[in-house]
């Protein structure tokens, strides 16, 4: 039997609406490596190596799901998050909701210093890296005690975070 509270079970299942917070200023995704390092490089990545999420992005938003993130970012961005902003139009484009949130704000609001993922406002996975950054585990939290503060960090977060282009508008106009 599949384990009902994995990424994939979940991303696969899940009813109407997934959402993540991320607060770190780097990920090292293996499948994201040789693409990072051609950015820093100056070269263009593509997004052959994003293809199969946008792939199962577009078909769960055609599906009428939601797909939602807030990505706390520093002024100036790091590196891996001027690489993540290169590729969001990507994400848009299959239908994924992504905003923006300065990074003092979110101290400010008190939210998470964790990645998250909250699946239906009922299941929480939280995301956990090593010292360089490469991700190391997941723990479920599905106790309805536990989740609510998710909720209602996600809900916070999304409330004052910038959608992708008003994001791009107001960084150009500082």
């Amino acid at each position: 039997m599949e384990d009902q509270t994995s990424f994939d079970f979940l991303m696969e299942h899940f009813r109407t609406s997934a959402f993540r917070l991320e607060v770190r200023r780097s990920y090292g995704v293996p499948s994201e490596d040789a693409a990072f390092q051609t950015f820093l490089d100056g070269g263009d990545p593509g997004i052959d190596w994003l293809s199969d999420w946008l792939d199962g992005a577009r078909k769960k938003t055609a599906a009428g799901k939601r797909i939602e993130r807030v990505r706390v970012i520093d002024k100036p961005p790091s590196d891996f998050l001027r690489f993540e902003l290169s590729v969001t139009p990507h994400n848009i484009e299959a239908g994924e909701d992504i905003r923006y949130l300065p990074r003092d704000i979110a101290r400010e609001l008190d939210l998470p210093n964790e990645d998250f993922w909250l699946f239906d406002a009922t299941t929480v996975l939280i995301l956990n890296f090593d010292d360089n950054d490469r991700f190391s585990s997941i723990e479920p939290v599905t106790e309805s005690a536990k989740v609510g503060p998710y909720v209602s960090a996600r809900d916070t977060a999304w409330q004052h975070a910038l959608p992708y282009r008003a994001y791009l508008s107001a960084t150009i106009q500082q």
